[in-house]
Parts: C-alpha cells; structure tokens; sequence
C-alpha cells in the first residue's frame, strides 16, 4: 500500500476471466511492494474512461494526470511504477523502442487467443 497520503501513480485495467493476463498482473503485483498501481478487473470497473470492449482488445493503464494509453506504452506506464522494472519504462519512453515495444505487443495480441485457450486447458487439467 502506498505510504500515508501517498497516492497511487498508475491505475491498471485487466481482464480477470484471461489466464494470461491474470499471471501477468499476479507477478505484477508481487513487484509492486509500495502499492504504486491500482490494479481495477475490468468487469468491476466503474466510472472507466474506456469502453470494456476495448479493454478487453488491448492492455490500458493511466499515470497520474496523463491520458490513458495503451498497449506497450500501458505496459510502460506500469513498470514506471516498480522500482525494478523502472529502467525499462523509462527507456520505453523514447519513440523507437516504443515503436519496438509496440510491434513486439501487436505481435503477440495475433497469438493471444491460442495462447489463452493453451493456459485454460493447463489450469483445467
């Protein structure tokens, strides 16, 4: 939890019914000793600046006072937040290794569903 009056940086938006996602935000979570991000499951997002079905085609985060993004520049935004994953974030920042970033991440939403249904059929066996 972060310190008294300390308010969090990053609001995180997940799809809590994806396997993939939910182990993503479970590391995520372990690295996020000071309590920097909120982590909000899509399906009890109130007030959501973005449509779910949006949510649910790609990763969203919000810094503090800045729009929110998506896909590698979310992921970015994210590990701004821990300390050991800063580095990466902060480097992020430059145009092309987000443009890296961002190809590498379009890649992977092709490859996402068999991916998911892999993860559903390990978990349910």
């Amino acid at each position: 939890m972060p310190a008294l009056g300390e308010a969090r940086t990053v609001r995180v938006w997940y799809d809590s019914k994806c396997p993939l996602c939910v182990r993503e935000i479970d590391l995520m979570r372990r690295l996020d000793r000071r309590g920097a991000i909120d982590f909000v499951d899509l399906y009890d997002a109130r007030d959501c600046p973005v449509d779910r079905s949006e949510l649910l085609e790609r990763f969203h985060a919000q810094e503090d006072g800045q729009p929110v993004v998506s896909g590698a520049a979310a992921f970015a935004a994210m590990w701004r937040a821990i300390p050991r994953l800063r580095p990466l974030g902060l480097v992020a920042r430059f145009r092309p290794v987000l443009w890296v970033l961002e190809a590498a991440y379009r890649v992977f939403l092709r490859f996402r569903p068999r991916l998911q249904r892999l993860a559903r059929r390990a978990l349910d066996s």
